[in-house]
C-alpha cells in the first residue's frame, strides 16, 4: 500500500461524519467532484472501497468503519494539539466506557468515582457509559469506538485480537437477608434449610457456586426468582422479603442504611470484575490512572464496615 495521504483521510473523515457528499463539499467550500476524487484516491491507495452506494446514500463498508475510528483518533489528537499551541492547555476527550448491561451499578460507580466530584480529574474530564452485551462491547472495543470494557465475565482468547484483561476486584458471593430476619444467624445453620431465595440466573457461575453450597449443606431452597441483571436482583433482595445470593457490593447502599444485612460469605465463591482493553498508541490519559486506582481496597473496606455495622 502507498504511504497514507492524511489530506485525503481528512476529506474521508468529514464525509463519513456528515454522511453526505454534497453537504460536506459545501462546508469545505470545494466542488463535489473534487471531494469525490480525493476519496477515490484514498480508496485506490488502500486498495479497497470505504463507501458503498445504496441508492443515493453513501454507506460505510466494514473497512470504512474501521478507518473512520482511526481517523477520529488522529484528528481528535490534531485538535488537541491546536488547543495546546493556542492556549497552552488540552481539553481531554470523553473517556468511553463500555459496561456489561447486567453488572452491578454500584461497582461501576466505584470505578468511575475518580471522575466525579470536585477533584482535579473530574474538572478536566467527561465520560460516556455504554451498556451492551459482552460480544457487542468487544466488537466496539476492537473498532476503537470505546476505550475500555468493564465485565464480570472472562474474555475468551482470540487468534485475531490480543485482549488485555485486568482483574479489578474479586467479590465474595454473600448471603443477604432482610435486616428484620433475626431468626437467621451469621453462619450456616439449620434455619437456612428451607427458605425463599432470589438468585443469579443459571448462566452465571455464581449460580453454580450457590447450588453447590446448598448440596453440601443439604439446603432445600425455594427459588422464587432467577435474575441475570444485578440491578434487578438488588431490587428483589430489597423488596421481596426473600434471601438473596449476590456480592455485597450490589446492595452496598441497602447494607449501609440497614434495610438488608449480610449474614456470611459462601466459601470459595467469588465474582471477578475485569477491565478489558486493547493496546493502543493513543490511549486515553485517564484510563491508566483509573486502572491503577485503589478501588479494590476501597470496596473491600466499605463492605467490611457494612458487615460490622450489621452485626
Amino acid at each position: 500500500m502507498n504511504r497514507l495521504n492524511y489530506h485525503h483521510l481528512y476529506y474521508f473523515w468529514r464525509v463519513a461524519k456528515q454522511g453526505n457528499l454534497t453537504a460536506t463539499a459545501e462546508k469545505l467550500a470545494i466542488s463535489q467532484s473534487a471531494l469525490s476524487a480525493q476519496i477515490n484516491q484514498l480508496e485506490h491507495s488502500i486498495g479497497q472501497p470505504l463507501f458503498a452506494r445504496e441508492g443515493r446514500q453513501l454507506v460505510l463498508t466494514e473497512l470504512g468503519h474501521t478507518v473512520l475510528n482511526y481517523a477520529e483518533d488522529i484528528f481528535q489528537r490534531g485538535e488537541e494539539l491546536q488547543q495546546l499551541l493556542k492556549r497552552g492547555v488540552i481539553t481531554l476527550p470523553s473517556l468511553r466506557i463500555g459496561m456489561l448491561s447486567s453488572m452491578s451499578r454500584n461497582f461501576i460507580e466505584s470505578f468511575i468515582e475518580p471522575l466525579l466530584g470536585d477533584n482535579a480529574h473530574a474538572k478536566q474530564a467527561s465520560f460516556r457509559l455504554l451498556a451492551r452485551p459482552q460480544p457487542e462491547l468487544l466488537d466496539l472495543l476492537a473498532q476503537h469506538q470505546i476505550d475500555v470494557v468493564l465485565t464480570n465475565r472472562e474474555v475468551s482468547l482470540s487468534d485475531d485480537i490480543a485482549w488485555q484483561s485486568q482483574l479489578l476486584s474479586r467479590q465474595a458471593l454473600s448471603v443477604i437477608a432482610p435486616a428484620t430476619r433475626t431468626d437467621l444467624p451469621n453462619h450456616i445453620d439449620p434455619a437456612y434449610r428451607r427458605q425463599r431465595w432470589v438468585v443469579p440466573g443459571s448462566a452465571s457461575p455464581l449460580r453454580a457456586a450457590f447450588e453447590g453450597f446448598c448440596t453440601q449443606h443439604q439446603l432445600e431452597p425455594e427459588i422464587i426468582a432467577e435474575v441475570d441483571d444485578m440491578a434487578m436482583l438488588r431490587l428483589l433482595a430489597r423488596d421481596s422479603g426473600a434471601l438473596a445470593a449476590m456480592p455485597a457490593v450490589v446492595v452496598r447502599d441497602e447494607l449501609q442504611s440497614g434495610v438488608l444485612s449480610k449474614r456470611f460469605d459462601l466459601p470459595n465463591a467469588f465474582e471477578n470484575f475485569y477491565a478489558v482493553t486493547l493496546q493502543r498508541k493513543f490511549q486515553h490519559p485517564l484510563l491508566s490512572e483509573l486502572l491503577q486506582s485503589p478501588m479494590i481496597d476501597a470496596i473491600q473496606q466499605a463492605t467490611a464496615e457494612q458487615q460490622s455495622d450489621a452485626q
